[in-house]
């Protein structure tokens, strides 16, 4: 089930929430590269792209884009003062030193113990699984955003992904248009609903088990 662009901007911003001042992040392809467009004005945030720059900024003001400056999928950015441009090798070599934060990844699966799936589509060529492998085994902290259900409005989320994975154990964090919910030891634990949806509806839409935070809170 596709997703309008106030949904991804609302799942973005709730993201940009575990972003905190002198972090360094990485961001994925999709709705991770919205995320710069919500944090606050004042906040020391140094945004890493694999494609070689550390410093990515906001979204350029259409009809002021740079052709020559883009982020990792290829879309144009800005950057800020002290960024700094540099070639793949040293980009990967940042990641593979485990000088990330945080990367925010989309994902097509990720299971109760917080396995990662989200380079196969089936019935799709694809080049290759590109970075995320790194990102998601080297960062320190693992935000995945994504719909809750597939375009069939099959769960995204499972008690085990049925796609070659990416990673396992991996992510930390799950933020879907529906809810937001943590990996823990003991499961997955939902913390923050997103208006209008239920946790009858989470459970209904969700396909593994989860308990509720005693301190749930929603997101209008």
């Amino acid at each position: 089930m596709g997703m309008g662009v106030e949904v991804r901007n609302r799942i973005a911003k709730r993201a940009a929430k575990e972003i905190h001042n002198g972090m360094i992040v990485n961001l994925g392809i999709g709705i991770p590269s919205l995320v710069p467009d919500h944090l606050p004005a004042d906040l020391q945030v140094m945004f890493h792209a694999e494609n070689g720059i550390l410093g990515l900024g906001r979204s350029p003001v259409k009809g002021e884009e740079d052709m020559h400056l883009c982020n990792a999928a290829g879309f144009p950015t800005t950057v800020i003062a002290g960024a700094s441009y540099f070639d793949s090798c040293t980009a990967f070599g940042m990641i593979r030193r485990g000088m990330l934060d945080v990367t925010i990844l989309g994902s097509l699966q990720v299971s109760e113990t917080g396995d990662l799936a989200n380079w196969m589509v089936p019935g799709r060529r694809v080049p290759g699984i590109g970075g995320a492998m790194d990102l998601a085994q080297k960062a320190k902290r693992v935000i995945v955003v994504m719909s809750h259900v597939d375009k069939d409005g099959n769960p995204k989320i499972v008690k085990e992904c049925a796609l070659p994975l990416t990673s396992k154990g991996c992510v930390h964090v799950i933020i879907t248009d529906m809810a937001v919910m943590e990996v823990t030891k003991n499961g997955l634990l939902v913390t923050e609903l997103m208006s209008p949806y239920t946790i009858a509806d989470v459970q209904t839409y969700t396909g593994a088990p989860f308990s509720v935070s005693p301190s749930l809170s929603t997101i209008d």
